[in-house]
């Protein structure tokens, strides 16, 4: 089979796979067409699909995890908009949603918490079978399928995407902290199983497109923008935020954790390690620049002074199409984006929006301390939301957390012990032991 120059300027074979001494970032660059439309034709003559008028689109089976959330409910409507066969979902307690897309897409496999048991088993379809749990999840991790996105939000989804490695699948990789607190430990599954992983997260997304054909000897900086949520510009006292006021992004539509994260930068920060994990690079090679208009969304900086830019509009349902079809891209209902108006970058305020600096702190630490450090974020930010700490108080909760990380090897059975450890101690910090 044909192999073309990949990242690192090294042979990308048939497979996809990058082989190298120190990477195996896939592109997904391979010799062979994902889609082929000839073997669907005739089941769907003239459905007004987006991908009618492709040559070569065949049907794509997605097996969905956290397919309730902000990116999986994104997910199945880019599975409509291709008519992409979903054989997996897998959800938490939104019995009612999942329940829902089920009846829709008929897949072969369902999991979700034991508490929504009841209310999905009623409306599966024939053929469906329900799992439920930790165990139901990783099986539907598991299941056989073109592509895995793992959607599950926080530590909850380091389980299943490590499953779904584990298992040897194709990876769109939605949920960021598996890579930010067990980066190296996921490579080596990757490694193992000859697995792939794909960014979904726009800012990677970008990168991974801008990296595609170059050699990663030749790269200077990997840049990260930041729209610097709703209080890039004020109030001046961030003691007074409310949650309400958190919670409106002024460009993006997220869930919220993230939202919340992305207004004290946190999540700038966790994508920092994540490009530092994924991408393989020294962390002093990720960089950050706060973009307002959020439609660059990352740069790749080069040794000769070139810098190549991913633009689009400040939609996820892009990137998570680019995750699924990776290297080809296929049309969608998004409207052209106006290129008149203004651009502008300026530097992140690291005293302002202290997170940022405390993801770089964990990352240069390393070991553990990224996942102290994110279990603190996932104590503080549900505190805030439910008005029990003040918005100012979740960089304070994060600090005095990870000056407490311990310098122990990383692990599996480590990372477990660790979360639970930098949890007691957040809610500790944060004064939550009552409850």
């Amino acid at each position: 089979m044909a192999s073309m120059t990949g990242v690192s300027g090294l042979t990308v074979c048939g497979s996809g796979v990058i082989h190298s001494r120190t990477s195996i970032l896939v592109l997904l660059m391979s010799g062979t067409r994902w889609y082929h439309r000839a073997a669907r034709a005739s089941a769907l003559p003239d459905s007004g699909l987006l991908t009618d008028a492709c040559d070569d689109v065949r049907v794509k089976r997605l097996s969905v995890l956290g397919s309730t959330g902000s990116i999986g409910t994104q997910c199945l409507e880019v599975a409509r908009w291709h008519g992409f066969e979903v054989v997996a979902l897998g959800a938490g307690r939104n019995g009612r949603l999942l329940a829902a897309q089920a009846r829709e897409f008929k897949p072969r496999l369902v999991a979700c918490a034991s508490e929504a048991a009841d209310e999905v088993r009623e409306a599966l379809p024939a053929g469906t079978r329900l799992v439920t749990g930790q165990a139901g999840l990783e099986e539907a991790a598991a299941w056989d399928a073109d592509v895995t996105v793992a959607a599950v939000p926080g530590l909850a989804g380091l389980a299943p995407t490590a499953a779904a490695l584990r298992a040897g699948r194709h990876v769109a990789l939605a949920n960021k902290e598996a890579m930010v607190v067990a980066g190296p430990l996921m490579w080596a599954l990757a490694r193992s199983a000859g697995a792939r992983i794909t960014p979904v997260d726009s800012e990677h997304s970008a990168l991974f497109q801008a990296l595609a054909g170059e050699d990663m000897n030749r790269v200077a900086a990997l840049v990260l923008t930041a729209s610097g949520g709703p209080f890039r510009a004020g109030p001046a006292d961030l003691a007074t935020v409310t949650p309400a006021q958190a919670l409106a992004h002024p460009n993006w539509t997220m869930g919220k954790k993230v939202t919340i994260d992305s207004a004290t930068l946190f999540n700038k920060g966790l994508e920092v390690l994540e490009a530092h994990f994924l991408f393989e690079v020294p962390l002093a090679a990720v960089e950050v620049v706060v973009h307002p208009q959020s439609l660059v969304h990352g740069l790749v900086r080069y040794v000769d002074g070139s810098i190549k830019a991913q633009v689009g509009p400040h939609d996820m349902r892009l990137p998570i199409q680019y995750a699924l079809c990776a290297p080809d891209r296929l049309p969608t209902p998004l409207a052209p984006l106006p290129l008149a108006g203004a651009w502008t970058f300026e530097e992140p305020d690291h005293a302002r929006f202290p997170s940022l600096r405390l993801a770089y702190r964990a990352g240069e630490l390393g070991g553990l301390a990224p996942t102290y450090l994110n279990a603190a974020d996932e104590v503080a930010v549900p505190a805030f939301l439910a008005g029990r700490i003040g918005f100012d108080a979740i960089p304070r909760v994060l600090e005095a957390v990870l000056a407490a990380a311990p310098t122990g090897e990383l692990s599996w059975d480590a990372i477990a012990g660790a979360d639970a450890d930098a949890r007691a101690l957040a809610r500790s910090v944060a004064g939550l032991e009552g409850g």
